[in-house]
């Protein structure tokens, strides 16, 4: 019989910690897991606890001079190597950090295989999504980059095509450039431009190179970017190629950093936006590749009032038990909050106000506003891909 959705988690995923003041604070996924619970989302769900894996999965993609430095980096912070990104302000070294990060690769890994495979409908890590990781250096607290790992076990079990499709604030520059001249892998970002943020990538004309041209898409938002235009720039310039593309298997990354109280980013979203692009991004995993469908977390720093409640909508979304924006937060999670931290967190599951009557999003067929910064950005888009894949730039 196929499980619904297996979700990677053990509370040991919380020793993948760069120090109490770094802003990826591993409270975020304890309190994550803690709402699914109280929410009872993890009813009924196999939870999946991998073991370190061997240095061959992680050479999938990592150069293995990369993987020695971080196991000594692993053993003596102090010797970390900051030119492959190691021991620096964005990846401090700690003990552990080989065994913890390899673990978020095998549970991503492990999960793309059981859908590939058919033991599961869709798979959940959202310790995972670690998209910065280069082959051979650590970038924006990303150690391995398991999304990639993931990817590639789908290559060599035979599969010819993948999307990844990227929602977190910051550009999934590590996924695009291992897979830049694979016409295998589709990679689609959308983001804060990099103007005001890291990694400065991942501009509408970054479309891919070699055989792989076409194959990199690319939505750089403006800061200050609302719900409704998000949700047009994802429905508008990604989705559409997604489509074109077929994917047998589909993999998405929800960091929830694109929310209006990240500390780090620019963008405006509620976690109700956040929720929307989940239940689109599941619908066409059903709609194009016969729901097999890896779903991962990502960036996202506001600890207690975004980040557990986004992921916990993904996982209730991917266990096919939706959990509605109006549910009240469970008192038994908001009493460990305050005790924990001192004040309480949000007390819905959603951020908007339910008598406005949710997000509506413009469709594009209603035409094209030049005066409007993200349709600039979402032309850009169009403009660039659009063509390669037989699109029309104005109503497809």
């Amino acid at each position: 019989m196929v499980a619904q959705v297996r979700v990677v988690w053990d509370r040991s995923f919380t020793a993948y910690d760069f120090g109490p003041t770094h802003p990826m604070n591993p409270v975020r996924l304890d309190l994550t897991a803690r709402l699914c619970e109280s929410l009872g989302v993890f009813k009924g769900v196999e939870l999946l606890n991998p073991a370190v894996p061997g240095d061959d999965l992680l050479e999938l993609i990592h150069d293995p001079a990369y993987i020695a430095k971080v196991k000594a980096a692993s053993v003596n912070p102090a010797a970390a190597d900051q030119d492959a990104g190691l021991g620096t302000e964005d990846d401090p070294a700690f003990v552990g950090m080989h065994e913890s990060s390899a673990r978020v690769v095998a549970g991503t890994a492990e999960i793309c295989r059981q859908v590939l495979d058919g033991e599961i409908a869709h798979g959940v890590n959202f310790c995972g999504g670690l998209h910065h990781a280069m082959r051979d250096r650590a970038a924006g607290f990303c150690i391995y980059n398991d999304i990639a790992v993931g990817i590639q076990t789908l290559l060599d079990a035979g599969v010819e095509r993948v999307a990844y499709v990227d929602v977190d604030v910051h550009h999934g520059d590590g996924v695009e450039k291992i897979f830049e001249n694979d016409p295998r892998v589709l990679t689609a970002s959308i983001h804060e431009n990099g103007r005001n943020l890291f990694p400065g990538t991942g501009w509408a004309r970054d479309i891919g190179h070699g055989p792989g041209l076409g194959y990199a898409v690319n939505v750089a938002l403006p800061p200050g970017t609302r719900d409704s235009a998000w949700l047009r720039a994802l429905r508008s310039a990604i989705i559409p190629v997604v489509r074109a593309f077929r994917p047998q298997v589909m993999i998405t990354q929800h960091g929830c950093d694109t929310h209006a109280q990240d500390p780090l980013a620019h963008l405006m979203l509620s976690v109700d936006a956040q929720r929307e692009a989940m239940i689109q991004l599941h619908e066409l995993a059903h709609e194009l590749c016969d729901g097999k469908w890896v779903a991962l977390g990502g960036g996202g720093y506001e600890l207690v009032g975004v980040v557990p409640r986004s992921w916990t909508h993904l996982t209730a979304i991917a266990a096919h038990r939706p959990v509605p924006l109006t549910t009240m937060v469970p008192d038994s999670w908001q009493e460990h909050v305050i005790s924990t931290f001192g004040y309480a967190g949000p007390p819905r599951m959603g951020d908007l106000d339910p008598a406005d009557g949710g997000i509506w999003v413009q469709p594009w067929e209603m035409g094209y506003n030049p005066h409007s910064e993200v349709d600039r950005a979402i032309m850009a888009t169009r403009e660039a891909i659009f063509g390669h894949w037989g699109l029309d730039v104005w109503y497809d």
